[in-house]
């Protein structure tokens, strides 16, 4: 066969219990804290995906020594808040994560650094990022005067300061700010002009500092001052499992009327995307927690109005349950979905309606009528994770559901599909 496809065999999971790799979000931050600590720092049950090796590989161009052992723990060297830069280009391809928050952090290098992507990155906003460095003095441009990368950042004043940020796009702009500040003369004092959107993962930032020891002042969503001249504990940090590819799992149960657990996840996380097991109790999903998981089961679902602004990775797992629930389901306040690895907004809209499926985009909000008679269809995944993955969840309803470029979820969760035959049967 010339190109890889994945064909997703039809199968209701019953009992069905997995693991799931470590927080590709946690692995982010934490990795980046460590660099910035004052010491040698080990990470376990990291992510060993395409986008944690790149911030690790980036950290690395950057000055720090991260030893990766290759089963979950990376050992970081922290030089205190210090960072050399580098004249090598730090390439990204399309970790948008990687992007932001390293794009803050690049602030802390000796020398300038220049970021870049691929074609995908190249059309990612950046601009108000960019703007808020430069408001304490952090040399930060876009070499195409776009706002997307390539961008070149650093090598200027270490002071901090006052500034002001819109924060609508993406949470993350605001994430790296609160990772770099700590190292800063001064701090940062950030007021957050338009936002946030994606809140938790801000939340989970400011645990990561916690844990860290970083003292910080957080004023409701706009307002958060972080003191400078304080340095990142080193230590022992353990990442758990990553919540956002739980969620498949879990609506293989709810499609289905099944049964599946992820082991080692607790509804007392700090990751956001756990919320979506709120959004399936209301569609009519059984969700149970204990010590050693947490499971869901599926029931008759019903359709849902709920505002996912805050779970935007969330959003294309929602609307594959959400055909196959009666009613009509709105999903609203999702605009920053076309900003993501692909124009999420428009590729699930169009896969879902290649299988039958009847979904409109109005404005800034995704309309879905479920309950329709679904046939199987060749996906397109546009190169993007989490397209892969969630319409691997509507081929278990649905005979012919084909996945093309299934190697795309290698940027999240390498193993995916192994994981994913367990409930195939």
């Amino acid at each position: 066969m010339s190109e890889a496809l994945f064909e997703v065999r039809p199968h209701r999971p019953e009992n069905i219990t997995v693991r799931i790799p470590g927080s590709k979000s946690y692995t982010h931050r934490l990795l980046i804290a460590a660099a910035l600590a004052d010491g040698p720092s080990e990470v376990s049950g990291c992510l060993r995906s395409e986008d944690t090796l790149l911030t690790a590989e980036a950290l690395r161009q950057l000055g720090i020594s991260v030893k990766d052992h290759g089963d979950g723990r990376m050992v970081v060297e922290g030089k205190g808040g210090r960072l050399e830069g580098t004249s090598d280009v730090v390439f990204l391809a399309n970790s948008g994560t990687s992007m932001r928050l390293l794009s803050a952090v690049a602030g802390l290098g000796e020398k300038a650094s220049t970021l870049d992507g691929n074609a995908r990155m190249r059309q990612r906003p950046l601009g108000d990022l960019l703007d808020a460095l430069g408001q304490v003095g952090i040399p930060a441009r876009s070499i195409s005067e776009t706002g997307c990368p390539p961008v070149v950042i650093g090598g200027g004043s270490r002071r901090g300061g006052a500034l002001s940020i819109a924060c609508h796009l993406s949470s993350q702009y605001l994430s790296g700010l609160l990772l770099m500040a700590p190292c800063l003369e001064q701090g940062l004092d950030i007021t957050v002009t338009r936002g946030p959107v994606s809140r938790p993962y801000i939340m989970m930032t400011l645990e990561i500092l916690k844990k860290a020891g970083i003292l910080f002042f957080r004023e409701g969503d706009t307002r958060y001052r972080v003191p400078g001249g304080q340095t990142y504990r080193a230590g022992n940090y353990q990442v758990e499992p990553d919540a956002s590819n739980a969620s498949y799992f879990f609506a293989a149960a709810a499609v289905t009327g099944g049964s599946v657990c992820v082991e080692g996840l607790s509804l007392d996380s700090a990751q956001g995307d756990l919320g979506l097991l709120g959004v399936f109790e209301k569609m009519g999903c059984t969700v149970t927690s204990g010590s050693s998981g947490i499971c869901v089961r599926g029931g008759s679902l019903r359709a849902v109005d709920v505002d996912m602004g805050d779970m935007p990775d969330m959003v294309p797992t929602l609307a594959v349950v959400a055909a196959f629930a009666q009613g009509t389901s709105y999903i609203r306040n999702v605009a920053h979905l076309r900003e993501k690895e692909c124009d999420r907004l428009s590729a699930v809209a169009t896969e879902l309606n290649r299988m039958g499926g009847s979904v409109r985009i109005v404005g800034d909000d995704l309309e879905i009528d479920g309950g329709l008679p679904l046939h199987g269809a060749r996906i397109h995944t546009y190169d993007d994770h989490r397209m892969a993955m969630c319409f691997s969840v509507a081929g278990l309803r649905v005979p012919g559901v084909v996945i093309e470029n299934p190697a795309c979820v290698a940027k999240s969760f390498p193993n995916f599909f192994d994981v994913f035959a367990k409930v195939m049967g």
